[in-house]
């Protein structure tokens, strides 16, 4: 692995990670209960959550210097990875074993496609 793909791959990765953490703060913020509609949308939870998108969105730009196309669609369903862990971790959501076999062919799929 050369270093501009080590540097776009990690930069997608980080990326990956802020994205799924943005995903714990929507979803913490859809579980509480607020006195006017506006209030759903428009509270710290939400702003912060769409900040990070944001965010994430100038990573991958940046990632795209260093690694093509293709490999960042396929890091990318690393993300499908990190949101059920952070989702335990965060949510106490229960990860089921069906789950983590899906898991592990993400990780299987993106090893065979990175190497």
């Amino acid at each position: 692995m050369t270093s501009n793909t080590l540097i776009g791959s990690s930069l997608v990765m980080v990326a990956l990670l802020i994205s799924a953490f943005s995903q714990i703060l929507l979803k913490l913020s859809a579980k509480k209960k607020y006195q006017n509609a506006w209030q759903e949308y428009i509270n710290p939870l939400v702003i912060t959550a769409y900040a990070m998108y944001f965010v994430t969105t100038i990573l991958c730009v940046f990632a795209l210097r260093y690694i093509p196309v293709t490999l960042s669609a396929a890091l990318d369903s690393a993300g499908q990875i990190f949101v059920p862990i952070m989702s335990y971790l965060f949510l106490r959501e229960k990860i089921s074993r069906r789950k983590c076999l899906g898991m592990l062919v993400i990780v299987i799929g993106i090893v065979v496609f990175a190497f």
